[in-house]
């Protein structure tokens, strides 16, 4: 075998993420302490971190601290006014509605949180694909996403939603069949431009496969673009399961969602039942608000042009 062959060209070798010439763990520490540090400074990043502490701590602690019956129904009780026992009132069945919500976070963040990390994973994978293999499959890849895109996501939804008997998972299918479009075509735009850097070229130069190079080089240089959109992806998870339980198409009782307690309550609305529609309202705001404070301080973060922003 021809030494030539099997000896890196040390040209290329310079380039590659990973080259003790280039890149020692003293830089990446570097890297690393300067992101941390701009987070954190991010105004943005302090209120969307401790709102959603708040709101996790709310779903998933608050019910073993304050107990509620969220299965039986207690007619008796129906649509009381906030008061001592019941801080928040009671819906139209009689649920403890502070309880009522508690559980429905629990479900709306399980939904939007698997939703949001399926339809980020398959979008990248696609989009790295279609990007760096280029040519026909691009073509072909991204027409496909190109007409899903075309179709309104509600129409789909509540077609799919129509289809199926509504579960937990079937709501976390759904929802991220028809997500991972944006996040494939931002990492597609990305790939573009990682697959023309010399660390890509050495690969293809050394005889390296394609799933090398989209599982070593494309998809950790795109990491910074997946992880904000992952973010962004969330909260619109979150809306899109609102929606459908709004519209009587989310979670079958006596499961409980942010959505279906909006839903509910929008009938006693003009009735003077405002304890029914506000606080879920609220709570649905803020979290998908602080998911995109979140979104936003990752991006100022990891891009240098906009630290100092």
């Amino acid at each position: 075998m021809d030494p030539a062959v099997s000896v890196p060209n040390p040209e290329f070798s310079l380039g590659i993420p990973g080259d003790d010439t280039v890149d020692s763990d003293a830089d990446i520490r570097s890297h690393r302490g300067t992101f941390i540090s701009v987070f954190l400074q991010n105004r943005l990043a302090a209120i969307g971190l401790v709102l959603l502490a708040l709101i996790l701590l709310f779903c998933f602690v608050g019910p073993l601290v304050y107990h509620t019956n969220q299965t039986q129904a207690n007619l008796l009780i129906e649509t009381e006014a906030p008061s001592h026992s019941h801080p928040l009132g009671t819906d139209d069945l009689g649920f403890d509605l502070l309880g009522r919500l508690m559980v429905g976070g629990q479900s709306s963040l399980e939904v939007g949180l698997s939703a949001a990390l399926l339809a980020t994973l398959f979008g990248s994978l696609w989009g790295a694909i279609a990007g760096y293999v280029g040519g026909a499959v691009d073509a072909i890849m991204m027409r496909v996403v190109d007409v899903l895109l075309s179709i309104p996501t509600l129409v789909l939804l509540l077609v799919l939603a129509a289809m199926f008997r509504p579960n937990l998972l079937m709501l976390i299918a759904v929802i991220s069949a028809l997500s991972w479009l944006v996040p494939a075509r931002l990492v597609r735009g990305e790939t573009l431009s990682i697959r023309t850097r010399e660390y890509v070229q050495a690969v293809r130069v050394m005889g390296g496969s394609n799933t090398r190079a989209i599982f070593r080089h494309v998809v950790p240089n795109s990491i910074g673009v997946i992880v904000v959109n992952a973010t962004f992806q969330v909260a619109d998870a979150i809306l899109l399961l609102a929606v459908l339980s709004f519209l009587g198409l989310g979670l079958p009782p006596p499961a409980a969602s942010w959505g279906a307690t909006l839903s509910d309550g929008l009938n006693y609305l003009y009735e003077g039942y405002w304890w029914l529609v506000y606080p879920a309202g609220v709570i649905i705001v803020v979290t998908v608000i602080s998911f995109n404070f979140l979104g936003d301080a990752l991006r100022d973060s990891l891009d240098v042009r906009l630290r100092g922003r």
